[in-house]
């Protein structure tokens, strides 16, 4: 009952954009034998949002983002694309239906060069042959709309930092003509400098009308990108906050529970605990 008031609640607040969900999940379920990682839990995100799903270790977050991948598809529940029922029963259905998910190990090729990371296993032919000159052409173009600095589009990718390698593994789901971008903990481990890089290109993914998905610990990068903010507490989803009307205090307190049992706010006027 508890879950179904939270429910209800972010469905009429939380700063949700007007319009049909780019992605909307409704009562996804999981479970791994006697342990349920995901109860009902409803989920979306929308054209030019951003959304942070965030909530402590345990939480559900990294289950549920394998299931909108395709990874480990959800036992329980709906799933819609631009309002079509669809069932992302692999990572080639989601990829197809313009789902990327760019893990923390980014999946590059260190030994590859730029833009043989940006097509890898996409690769552009003319009969029997690469093409190459289009392939580059093609990479510095996504690589400007996202204001990307590299050194070359022809550098090797283990020589470059850690927000440029971040930001190729963004670019390449660009190229993929993705609609929803999921991004797993996306500054983990970067510097200052690297950080505001990969915050900046969260914000250009915005721009390109895209829904990006923001998974992470930080809750100085959430405030500074996310429109939305959704929070999961052992395998249900617990809030949901407009980021620009909320506070640090709340959402820490929904992730952790201190509103249990209390008539709290979710920064709306709503109840968000459990």
């Amino acid at each position: 009952m508890a879950d179904q008031v939270a429910r209800e609640s972010s469905a009429a607040f939380g700063g949700r954009p007007a319009g049909q969900p780019i992605l909307q999940m409704r009562g996804i379920g999981k479970h791994f034998g006697a342990v349920r990682a995901l109860n009902n839990v409803d989920f979306e995100v929308y054209p030019g949002e951003v959304v942070a799903l965030v909530g402590d270790n345990g939480a559900g977050k990294s289950t549920l983002v394998k299931a909108i991948s395709g990874v480990q598809p959800a036992d329980e529940g709906e799933v819609f694309v631009n309002g079509q029922q669809v069932t992302l029963s692999s990572p080639q259905t989601s990829n197809r239906l313009g789902i990327e998910t760019v893990y923390q190990d980014l999946a590059l090729c260190d030994n590859l060069d730029v833009v043989s990371n940006l097509f890898l296993g996409h690769e552009l032919n003319t009969a029997t042959v690469l093409s190459e000159i289009e392939m580059e052409r093609r990479s510095l173009e996504v690589l400007r709309t996202l204001d990307v600095k590299l050194p070359s589009a022809r550098a090797i990718v283990s020589t470059l930092s850690g927000g440029q390698r971040q930001s190729i593994a963004v670019a390449k789901t660009i190229l993929r003509n993705a609609k929803v971008v999921l991004l797993d903990e996306p500054t983990a481990a970067l510097g200052v400098a690297q950080t505001r890089q990969v915050l900046n290109l969260i914000r250009r993914l915005r721009e390109q009308g895209l829904g990006v998905v923001v998974i992470s610990h930080s809750m100085a990068d959430v405030f500074e990108v996310a429109d939305r903010i959704i929070v999961m507490r052992l395998g249900q989803r617990v809030a949901a906050f407009d980021a620009n009307t909320t506070t640090n205090e709340r959402v820490i307190a929904a992730i952790t529970g201190a509103e249990f049992g209390k008539s709290a706010s979710n920064g709306n006027g709503v109840p968000g605990g459990k």
